[in-house]
C-alpha cells in the first residue's frame, strides 16, 4: 500500500462490538492502527469488520486471522476476505511454501478483480507465547532463533511482504531479509507493564531501534482508563527517540 502506515497497531481482543468501536475511535484519535483477531472475527465475522471500517475509514487495519490449511483452502479464504481490504493479513509460515504462494496469488487476483488495494500478506513465524519447552512439545527441532529464521526465509522466498515475529528476533531477521521486509512485532510492553502471557517481550523504543516495522500493543493501551492518551504517549516516546 502506498500510504505510510503507523508504527503501532493496537490489539483489540474483544467480543463486545461497542467496546471495539470505542477503542477504534480512540486509536483513530491517537494516530494508531488497530488489529482485529480471532475473538472479534468469530463473534462478528466480516460484517463486524466492515462496520468498524465504515465507521473509521482512515483507520489502518491488521486483520490477524493466521490462516493455516491446505493451499486451496487458504487461497479460497484469502480470496473471500480480500473485499475487506485491510492493510495487513496473515497466514502461518509453517503451512509451507505452496500454501503461502497460493494464498498470495489468490489475494492479488481477487483484489485486482474487485478494485481494492491488495493487502500486505505476512506470515507468522513462531507465536510469541512459545518458548523452547513448548517448541519441543510441538515437535519442532530445538533452537527458537533458527526455526524463526528458517520460516522467515521461506516466507520471503514465497513472495510475501513480511513476517510476524518476536521482538527477540528483530535484529537477525532485519539482517537476513533486508530493509523492505516488514516485521510486525507483538509482545511489546512499555517499561513497567506486565508481560502477561507473552514470553518474548521488549519495550516499544527497543523494538523500533532494532528494526521493527510495526508494533502490536494490546493491554498496555486497552487496559487503561484513557486508551487514546496511552497510545499517544507511546507514539510521542517513539517520536522523541527518532528525533
Amino acid at each position: 500500500m502506498a500510504e505510510t502506515l503507523p508504527p503501532i497497531f493496537c490489539a483489540i481482543d474483544t467480543n463486545d462490538l461497542d467496546h471495539a468501536k470505542a477503542l477504534a475511535a480512540a486509536m483513530q484519535k491517537a494516530g494508531c492502527g488497530i488489529k482485529l483477531g480471532l475473538e472479534f472475527f468469530n463473534a462478528f465475522g466480516p460484517r463486524g469488520v466492515q462496520e468498524i471500517k465504515d465507521s473509521y475509514e482512515e483507520l489502518p487495519l491488521f486483520l490477524d486471522l493466521k490462516y493455516h490449511d491446505i493451499p486451496n483452502t487458504v487461497a479460497g479464504a484469502l480470496r473471500a476476505i480480500a473485499r475487506l481490504a485491510p492493510a495487513y493479513l496473515n497466514v502461518h509460515a509453517s503451512g509451507g511454501k505452496a500454501m503461502m504462494q497460493a494464498g498470495l496469488e489468490a489475494l492479488r487476483e481477487e483484489s485486482d478483480k474487485i478494485g481494492v488495494p491488495t493487502p500486505k500478506l505476512l506470515a507468522v513465524t513462531m507465536l510469541t507465547s512459545l518458548d523452547e519447552d513448548t517448541l519441543a512439545q510441538t515437535g519442532f527441532q530445538p533452537g527458537m532463533p533458527d526455526r524463526v529464521q528458517q520460516l522467515a526465509r521461506l516466507t520471503q522466498e514465497s513472495g510475501l511482504d513480511g513476517v510476524v515475529c518476536s521482538a527477540r528476533e528483530i535484529e537477525e531477521l532485519r539482517g537476513l531479509c533486508g530493509p523492505e521486509f516488514a516485521l510486525m512485532v507483538p509482545g511489546i510492553r512499555p517499561a513497567g507493564t506486565d508481560a502477561g502471557d507473552q514470553k518474548r517481550v521488549m519495550t516499544p523504543e527497543e523494538a523500533l531501534q532494532k528494526g521493527a516495522t510495526h508494533l502490536v500493543i494490546g493491554r498496555p493501551i486497552t487496559g487503561t482508563a484513557d486508551p487514546a492518551a496511552a497510545a499517544a504517549g507511546i507514539l510521542q516516546s517513539l517520536e522523541k527517540q527518532a528525533a
